[in-house]
């Protein structure tokens, strides 16, 4: 049996990890791989921190395509070489949002409220206005393939879709960039990193599309460290490299964009 204890010994999220864990025993006593649903990026962080040094396991991460925030973890034995097909499908969710704007959070409560479970459901992303596309576990595709729903007072249809026929969102490549700010404010900081005014950066961060370290945040003006990471929704994240005081007394900033 596993260290249990240990292992979730001021864990961020008890109840996700403790599933993760559950898992990896099922591995070690049946010697058959198993996939996790879909986990949050900050689950799936902690949880590969915590568990990727298992001696006797190996885990793998796979959301459907390249860059994806909520992907499953296959796990399995190191002696072992499964076959690392993810069970991940495509989903096509049409509607007309011409004259009502989209959020994919709005997709997610859509097909929660058509019967399917949270952790079934990948990443979900906007394709202008005419729905949206996502991934989700074969069965949640096949529940979904065919049937009609609602965003607020549009209805949507859904279809199941191959992967490779999936329009994915926007990757982009991996830059390090450099700036001088005033101070290590939240707002001034993704502002540079981001390329949006800080004006726009506090209203991302009062609506919910900004987080620091895939949380809420309330305040523009928190101060960041090193290591903080900032998403914002179809934007990317920007990570603080470093941080320098200047014989000006101000801060020099190097960020990772991605």
């Amino acid at each position: 049996m596993l260290p249990r204890e240990d292992l979730l010994a001021g864990a961020q999220n008890p109840e996700g990890l403790t599933l993760l864990v559950d898992l990896a025993e099922q591995v070690l006593r049946t010697w058959q791989p198993a996939w996790s649903p879909f986990l949050s990026a900050p689950l799936r962080e902690e949880a590969l921190a915590r568990l990727g040094s298992l001696s006797e396991l190996t885990w793998m991460s796979d959301g459907g395509y390249p860059g994806a925030e909520r992907q499953r973890l296959l796990c399995h034995r190191r002696d072992d070489s499964p076959d690392a097909e993810p069970p991940i499908q495509g989903l096509l969710i049409e509607g007309n949002f011409l004259f009502d704007p989209l959020s994919p959070d709005d997709l997610r409560e859509a097909l929660q409220a058509m019967g399917v479970d949270a952790d079934t459901i990948g990443d979900l992303w906007v394709r202008g206005d005419r729905g949206g596309q996502g991934v989700c576990t074969p069965n949640a595709a096949e529940a979904l393939h065919g049937r009609l729903g609602a965003v607020r007072e549009v209805e949507i249809r859904c279809e199941s879709l191959p992967l490779e026929q999936l329009q994915h969102p926007v990757q982009r490549s991996v830059r390090t960039l450099q700036t001088v700010e005033a101070s290590c404010r939240l707002d001034a900081i993704a502002s540079a990193g981001f390329g949006l005014s800080r004006a726009k950066i506090v209203t991302h961060v009062k609506t919910g599309r900004l987080r620091l370290n895939w949380g809420n945040v309330r305040q523009a003006s928190r101060e960041l460290v090193v290591g903080d990471r900032l998403q914002l929704q179809d934007r990317g994240s920007v990570e603080v490299l470093s941080l320098t005081r200047t014989k000006r007394e101000r801060w020099r900033v190097e960020l990772r964009r991605s």
